[in-house]
């Protein structure tokens, strides 16, 4: 079976499972809500020096949605021996990876940029001429679609190699609200190269780090990469 046929099976089963479609959902809701939170925070703070993540905060939240819709996405082929069929259907395992992965990553990514506009919208209204300009503001529209693209595929590849959804999650949420907030802020420039920090350096204006906007979100493109390799390798190897 040829690819395109793959993709758009895997379509179908992403787009009528209601927990995926509240999951994107979610990473709107939450990314633009503590967004608009963080920005009325800014505004009353006159000596706000980085007015760009202060508008896409609230990215930090939003993530953990993207993370939780790339987790069910694959975690639901693990439950009641749907794998086995689905490899029945299409023996080659890693043309079916590869068509689960770009159905996570294209309603992601159309969630994320739409979630980059509305929260850079809502955040310059709030800011007012406080706010970032327009070039800058796209900028971080841009990268916020992206990092939330990459982190649901980070998670898609993660779950394939754990083979549990709850695994996957017991992991990387404790990562991104304890490693990243706490240690992450002691441990100095090393922190910088985790997935989630990497990629958010696209939403600040200023940044003391050694990456830039656009290597940061390479950085975590390769964390990404990385993941979804194991987890083809690791579905390639194993039984059913």
């Amino acid at each position: 079976m040829s690819f395109v046929p793959v993709f758009h099976a895997e379509w179908i089963k992403i787009r009528t499972l209601r927990s995926l479609r509240g999951a994107l959902a979610g990473i709107l809701l939450a990314t633009a809500a503590f967004s608009a939170l963080a920005s009325a925070d800014a505004d009353a703070d006159a000596g706000d020096a980085d007015p760009l993540f202060a508008v896409f905060f609230g990215i930090s939240f939003g993530q953990i949605a993207a993370i939780a819709f790339g987790t069910t996405a694959v975690s639901s082929e693990f439950r009641g021996g749907a794998l086995g069929l689905t490899l029945a259907a299409v023996p080659d395992r890693r043309r079916w990876f590869a068509a689960k992965a770009t159905a996570i990553a294209l309603p992601v990514l159309a969630v994320g940029l739409l979630t980059g506009l509305v929260t850079l919208v809502v955040g310059k209204a709030v800011l007012g001429n406080a706010g970032p300009g327009w070039t800058e503001g796209l900028r971080g529209a841009v990268g916020c679609g992206l990092q939330l693209t990459l982190m649901a595929l980070f998670a898609a590849g993660l779950t394939a190699v754990l083979r549990s959804g709850v695994a996957t999650l017991s992991v990387l949420i404790p990562f991104l609200l304890i490693v990243s907030f706490v240690v992450g802020d002691l441990s100095g420039g090393v922190a910088d190269l985790l997935p989630d920090r990497a990629g958010q350096v696209v939403l600040h204006s200023t940044w003391d780090g050694t990456l830039g906007p656009w290597t940061g979100l390479a950085v975590t493109a390769l964390w990404t990469a990385v993941s979804l390799l194991a987890g083809g390798w690791c579905l390639k190897t194993r039984d059913v």
